[in-house]
């Protein structure tokens, strides 16, 4: 049931989604009611798992009193249907579940990447602090560009603008060493 704002009265179900102002009847206050029609939607009924009817029959290992409908993928354990997780075509367990996020067993649980595109334009333009470094730092980063440059990035997709940038820092960084050896193979 809606109550008026002002008031506390209750509103008639006429004074819902009108999509205009309508008077309350009890204070004539004017006010506007929209409901989002799922409201009046009754709930989904969750799964349960059915209790054990005979004593001999196969019970969940987390819930002994509830009838066990499939066996885990990965450890075997029997499970109900409350603790049953489907997870690209296999049937594991909560249990399961966390482990293979936790040791990274399953590939399709990731919620992490390294962005080596981060990583290698971080080694091009870093190391630029003391020059010096560049000559391990120029080679490793083209290394780095070439190597994951169709690795997964970010797990919100972005540009390959960084590779780019990081190969050309990287290869004005050799350029520059290539000019400097070459002038100081001239010059003695």
């Amino acid at each position: 049931m809606l109550n008026c704002t002002k008031c506390n009265a209750p509103l008639s179900q006429n004074a819902v989604n009108t999509h205009s102002l309508v008077a309350c009847p009890a204070c004539s206050g004017l006010l506007r009611v929209d409901i989002f029609p799922a409201i009046n939607r009754s709930l989904p009924v969750g799964r349960t798992g059915a209790t054990l009817q005979v004593e001999n029959e196969a019970g969940c290992f987390y819930h002994p009193q509830k009838k066990a409908i499939v066996p885990c993928a990965d450890c075997g354990r029997f499970l109900c249907a409350l603790c049953d997780i489907a997870l690209y075509g296999r049937r594991i367990c909560p249990l399961c579940l966390e482990k293979a996020k936790v040791h990274r067993k399953h590939k399709n649980l990731e919620n992490h990447r390294t962005c080596f595109d981060t990583i290698a334009l971080l080694v091009a333009t870093v190391s630029m602090l003391i020059y010096w470094f560049t000559i391990i730092s120029a080679p490793l980063a083209i290394y780095l560009t070439l190597r994951h440059w169709t690795s997964p990035s970010s797990i919100i997709p972005r540009s390959r603008i960084r590779f780019i940038l990081a190969f050309i820092v990287a290869g004005a960084q050799i350029v520059g060493w290539i000019l400097f050896f070459t002038q100081l193979a001239q010059s003695t």
